[in-house]
């Protein structure tokens, strides 16, 4: 059950989240493949996936970003808000 005040919408997509200065994480039906295309098992629907290139369970978080002072926006950063002009009809139904 998500904490109080977090809305909670079943979804049949992946929905992928950056966190500031931490993980991506992954919510809903996805796959994980290694570069051969081999699947890689996550275990489980909802995952944390490392952006700073630590973690010792790559390609899962470890938490590492937090000992290694990573620092990342969290959603999208002006730069790739220029680059790839957001519309909301471009995903669908959310």
């Amino acid at each position: 059950m998500p904490p109080a005040g977090y809305l909670f919408v079943m979804t049949d997509h992946a929905t992928i989240t950056p966190y500031p200065d931490g993980p991506l994480i992954v919510r809903g039906p996805f796959q994980i493949t290694d570069e051969h295309g081999t699947p890689i098992d996550a275990g489980r629907r909802t995952v944390a996936l490392c952006r700073c290139g630590r973690s010792q369970l790559r390609p899962f978080c470890d938490g590492s970003h937090l000992t290694a002072r990573f620092r990342a926006e969290g959603g999208v950063s002006p730069r790739a808000a220029q680059r790839h002009l957001l519309d909301d009809s471009d995903y669908g139904d959310r």
